[in-house]
């Protein structure tokens, strides 16, 4: 009996041995596991924040209130991640977390176009006002296309036009049938448009309208009060340069633009004083190198006379189109000759890689060239050896994540390629580009989606909102008073959001 009994212990026990080993060797892998994790998170590009205890305490409530929304989303069988922005909108507009952003202070908006910063609704109510405005309802041509808007003195009203107001008296579901023209949507993800054909008229449609010199004020007055709404401080805009004009003098000098906004601003901090404004003077890259040496000389003719107000240069337009980068060489080599010559530098901002093919290697020309920022940037992460010296150059990237879904390059935004551009320590801000043509204002939604689906934190979140300002083009004097500003605004909304979630 004993016998058997000892033979059991032996059968028995081996295990209990070879399990100790286990737990030890399991103890070891832990403390890899963990090393590798800390390893990983410090190459991240907010390695550097420290969060204070009611920053901690805010991210922890985040955390749960982003989880309790992922569940209701999952109970309810809402696709959430095969979504486009359009459809799942009402759902983000409900949600804690929208709200919670929409008092989050957000910076500032680096990315965003003359074109496209407020609201169409508003353009079409303001522009009806105007006796002088008209809208071409006939079929496309080769100067015009449907719904396109104008102002024209009386008796000079080409043919197709019609007066907007009485069009719209006439035919009250016009209307919204221009607010469809006028904004450009993705109703789904599996849905076939050439997005940029779409794109591009859309800014067609209001092109003219905004030179009309009374109209232009009204308007960019409502863009920046739609940005301070929504917590933005300071914006700089990709600005396409144009004669203002009206029907009593005529057209303008090209600075007056630059000193309407300058007076709008004037009007702006009556009650917002720490709202700022750069320009960042742009052209196209379908044009050649002869047309581009003379926007950039016109560039810095313009910078020169108004210094705090232009702060670089970019080239626009839809990249698999236009002339890539290096296409125009010979003018980025005569930019230190055109820095002695007008005594004041150019860096550039340009538009690179917004694109899904690798065979898009404008990114590269971003590393070699003074350009401070990279609008989009999304196929930077097919290029480790260039992505490697853009953190090194300490760079930022330009990111606008709804913009990215609605013309195409992303689809489900859990893969959107600034994940991997943050977790490789390359700085981002969050930007909206063209919210207008989208059919919102702000940066609210962009952030949501960069929140939610890109599972941030806390600690994420104020690194994106400190880049803004920290990698902006305001001068260092104008940057500590944002800074402080940002600060001070920051820390409130962690205080009265941590009472909120209470």
């Amino acid at each position: 009996m004993m016998k058997k009994y000892l033979t059991y212990i032996a059968l028995l026990g081996a295990p209990l041995f070879w399990g100790q080993n286990k737990g030890t060797e399991t103890s070891a892998y832990q403390q890899n596991w963990k090393s590798l994790e800390k390893e990983n998170e410090d190459i991240a590009f907010d390695a550097d924040i420290k969060l204070s205890d009611a920053e901690t305490a805010l991210d922890k409530k985040i955390f749960q209130v982003r989880k309790q929304f992922l569940s209701d989303t999952e109970s309810k069988k809402i696709s959430l991640y095969n979504s486009s922005f359009y459809e799942i909108r009402p759902l983000i507009e409900s949600s804690k977390l929208y709200e919670m952003l929409q008092t989050m202070p957000k910076g500032g908006l680096l990315h965003t176009h003359s074109g496209g910063i407020t609201e169409v609704e508003w353009i079409i109510s303001a522009a009806r006002k105007y006796q002088e405005c008209y809208v071409y309802d006939q079929k496309d041509n080769d100067q015009f296309i449907f719904g396109q808007l104008a102002f024209f003195e009386k008796g000079k009203v080409p043919n197709g036009f019609v007066s907007l107001d009485k069009k719209l008296n006439s035919n009250p579901g016009f209307e919204k049938e221009l607010q469809d023209l006028l904004t450009l949507k993705r109703d789904n993800l599996c849905s076939y448009t050439d997005y940029w054909i779409e794109f591009e008229k859309r800014f067609k449609r209001i092109n003219l309208l905004l030179p009309y010199r009374p109209f232009f004020k009204e308007y960019y007055l409502k863009g920046f009060q739609d940005l301070i709404k929504d917590k933005v401080q300071h914006v700089e805009i990709r600005y396409i340069f144009d004669e203002l004009y009206d029907f009593k003098h005529g057209k303008y000098p090209l600075n007056t633009s630059i000193t309407d906004l300058q007076d709008i601003l004037k009007e702006v901090h009556k009650s917002d004083p720490q709202f700022t404004l750069k320009l960042i003077y742009s052209s196209f890259k379908f044009l050649d190198n002869e047309n581009i040496g003379k926007q950039l000389e016109t560039a810095f003719q313009m910078k020169k006379e108004f210094p705090d107000m232009i702060s670089g240069f970019d080239l626009v337009a839809d990249e698999a189109a236009g002339h890539n980068i290096n296409f125009f060489e010979k003018n980025w080599a005569k930019l230190n000759e055109l820095n002695k010559k007008y005594g004041v530098e150019m860096p550039l901002f340009l538009h690179a890689g917004e694109s899904n093919s690798a065979l898009n290697k404008n990114v590269l020309d971003v590393a070699l060239l003074n350009n401070k920022r990279i609008g989009h940037g999304l196929n930077l992460i097919y290029f480790p050896k260039t992505m490697e010296q853009i953190r090194k150059q300490n760079k930022l990237v330009e990111v606008s994540p709804i913009s990215n879904q609605v013309l195409g390059y992303v689809s489900d935004m859990r893969n959107h390629p600034a994940r991997v551009l943050l977790s490789n320590g390359i700085q981002c801000s969050i930007s909206s580009d063209d919210p207008s043509v989208y059919g919102y204002t702000g940066l609210s939604y962009d952030f949501w989606v960069a929140l939610v689906y890109w599972e941030l934190n806390v600690k994420a979140l104020k690194k994106l909102v400190f880049n803004s300002i920290n990698y902006s083009s305001l001068n260092e004097n104008e940057k500590k008073k944002s800074l402080t500003y940002l600060t001070q605004q920051w820390n409130d909304f962690v205080q009265k959001t941590n009472q909120k979630l209470n």
